[in-house]
């Protein structure tokens, strides 16, 4: 029997496509902020699920955050809310199957000390502008994993 063409090749991301890539990365986003909104600092085996959808960089950064406010006894009261989610340039972003720009509302989150004093700058933007870069994973339950978190600037503004 005769082939009918050339067998499909796997994209570079490990994605049948661009729009079931983004939609991989949005999924890991979305659950990455809903992990850290159950996250308490006084009982680290909550900080297990949020390592789950990190990789590399960001994993490395997440822990010592997480860590480093543990040892110093602060609290998080509050939750972050994903306020856009965008696609975004690869740019610079080694190894990333797909960047997000995204915007992240942190304006009822507080983050205090052990007496009781907020550790979160006055001058703190209501929403975060950040550059999501994300990586393909056969290991993650969505097919991809957080691998570094930029600031950013310009489009789409975070207003």
């Amino acid at each position: 029997m005769r082939a009918l063409g050339p067998a499909p090749t796997p994209t570079p991301t490990g994605f049948a496509s661009e729009a079931e890539a983004l939609a991989a990365a949005e999924a890991t986003y979305r659950a990455y902020v809903d992990a850290l909104n159950q996250v308490d600092l006084g009982d680290p085996s909550t900080f297990e699920e949020v390592y789950r959808w990190t990789t590399g960089d960001a994993n490395a950064a997440i822990r010592t955050s997480l860590s480093s406010m543990a040892a110093e006894g602060w609290t998080v009261v509050g939750d972050s809310t994903v306020a856009l989610v965008e696609p975004a340039p690869l740019g610079n972003a080694e190894n990333a199957a797909v960047v997000l720009a995204v915007c992240v509302d942190v304006s009822g989150v507080d983050v205090v000390d052990a007496s009781g004093v907020s550790q979160v700058q006055a001058d703190r933007n209501d929403k975060e502008s950040l550059s999501v870069s994300l990586e393909y994973s056969t290991t993650s339950p969505t097919g991809a994993l957080i691998g570094s978190f930029d600031g950013r600037e310009g489009e789409p503004e975070c207003t």
